[in-house]
């Protein structure tokens, strides 16, 4: 089980410090509700489900860190 400890936005990733300190940055346009937000709404964000997964309430997005390791994903969030 993957247990976020921080997350990081910048122009281009979605940056995930797990609790274990490894990171996981996936290219932000697979989350296309991050890819339009603004500043405050990417920093609004809060860890859930034991801190499995991060929930954007304002984008109505919610992610699941396991996702994220997905080889085959497709360009859309979970």
């Amino acid at each position: 089980m993957f247990k976020c400890k921080e997350v990081r936005i910048d122009h281009e990733y979605l940056h995930v410090e797990l609790e274990d300190g490894r990171i996981i940055s996936t290219p932000l346009n697979w989350y296309k509700p991050l890819l339009s937000a603004n500043e405050e709404q990417k920093r609004n964000y809060k860890l859930i489900g034991r801190k499995t997964m991060i929930e954007w309430p304002n984008l109505d997005l919610h992610l699941d860190i396991e996702e994220m390791f997905r080889v085959d994903r497709k360009e859309e969030a979970a």
